[in-house]
């Protein structure tokens, strides 16, 4: 175990060259980073999930009822042996082959089982008033850390200057708003990993998942290393847009369409000139190119610049499904089905169609806005 340690923590690994763990130890005079810090970041994401649990009961339920946001799922699908057991153990979208063979054995007619295939799959899905509880808790935080990050951060050097990100590194340090502000993202962080199999499950469950390993593994990297001063503006900036897009969300579930579509354009805007255009213009140019000349590259160092890559990349994605929603909406007036969608048309929409539509061919949408369809499951940000 000594030898695995000792190699894990290998100093020209982690640090610059001449540098040593030793030199990094906390002294009267100064604290730096130390890993152990982080082992408050478990206590604390347990904390903040059962905050989220008495937030979501006593302050966003009461606004969503105050809102007139019935907690009524989708339609229940009447219950049926054969096609139950179908949906459960063979398929959930049976094909026209299959289809024609439950109508002959059910006598029922095609339309009919493809209803009630549609409404089981969608009995399981929550409720608008659960997803109005979601978005707001996950707005109210996105507003406090992003206000708190603008706080703290326009008293400090770097943010004016990104040159003081590595000045005197890594004997930079640390003080008592910097480590708040880290254990706090870090602890939301792994809140969100353990929460996601318990939430709303979307499409992208697998984009997400990555996108929250790398955020904690990127927050713990640089907390270790004291890559701190830029790492606070990489979250800073990522936790720009967040609050913008739950309070769409919100706009949506309460049916105040204007406001929603507005707070869609404003939070399209935010993310693409942060993510797109402030983050590699301002983020990664420092990162790549000015700590190469003041600091210059050590192994730790490339890996922290693969993993900011990595979240670009994420972005570029996320920025796609937006101008891709945008685009539809200009075109047509209004969405189709999101690709992330989390639940498909309703019965009441079924029901409404000519008889003799082709429902395979159909196209389905999750309201009569040009963004309702997005907003219902857009991309988190790194907090997101």
């Amino acid at each position: 175990m000594a030898g695995i340690l000792a190699w894990f923590w290998n100093e020209r690994f982690w640090l610059p060259h001449n540098v040593t763990w030793a030199d990094l130890k906390n002294t009267e005079e100064a604290t730096f980073p130390q890993a152990e810090d982080l082992y408050l970041a478990f206590p604390l994401a347990f904390c903040i999930f059962m905050v989220r649990l008495i937030f979501e009961r006593f302050v966003a339920k009461p606004c969503a009822i105050a809102l007139n946001i019935q907690a009524n799922g989708p339609q229940i699908a009447q219950p049926n042996a054969i096609l139950e057991k179908v949906f459960t153990a063979i398929t959930k979208h049976p094909d026209e082959k299959r289809l024609e063979g439950l109508s002959k054995q059910l006598d029922w007619d095609v339309r009919s089982i493809q209803r009630w295939f549609r409404q089981r799959r969608n009995q399981e899905k929550p409720s608008t008033l659960t997803r109005f509880c979601e978005s707001m808790w996950r707005f109210s935080f996105y507003l406090y850390v992003f206000t708190y990050g603008v706080r703290f951060l326009k008293k400090t050097p770097w943010l004016w200057n990104t040159k003081h990100c590595w000045y005197n590194y890594p004997y930079q340090p640390l003080t008592t708003d910097l480590y708040y502000y880290y254990i706090v993202e870090l602890s939301f962080y792994w809140s969100l990993m353990f929460s996601q199999f318990t939430d709303i499950k979307r499409k992208d469950f697998g984009i997400m998942f990555l996108h929250h390993i790398v955020s904690i593994f990127l927050i713990t990297f640089s907390y270790v290393n004291n890559m701190a001063r830029v790492g606070t503006l990489v979250l800073c900036l990522h936790d720009s847009a967040d609050a913008l897009l739950e309070a769409a969300k919100m706009a949506n579930y309460a049916k105040f369409q204007k406001m929603c579509d507005l707070l869609f354009v404003m939070f399209a805007m935010v993310f693409i000139i942060t993510r797109l255009g402030i983050f590699p213009i301002w983020v990664l140019n420092t990162t790549l190119f000015e700590s190469w000349e003041i600091v210059g590259p050590y192994p730790s160092w490339w890996v922290f610049n693969l993993l900011l890559l990595l979240i670009q990349g994420l972005n570029c994605f996320w920025s796609y499904l937006i101008v891709k929603i945008a685009c539809k909406a200009v075109s047509k007036g209004k969405v189709s089905k999101d690709d992330r969608s989390d639940i498909e048309s309703s019965s009441d929409e079924e029901d409404s169609e000519p008889p003799g539509k082709n429902l395979h061919s159909a196209t389905t949408t999750n309201g009569t806005s040009g963004t309702n369809g997005y907003l219902l499951t857009g991309p988190c940000s790194m907090d997101d």
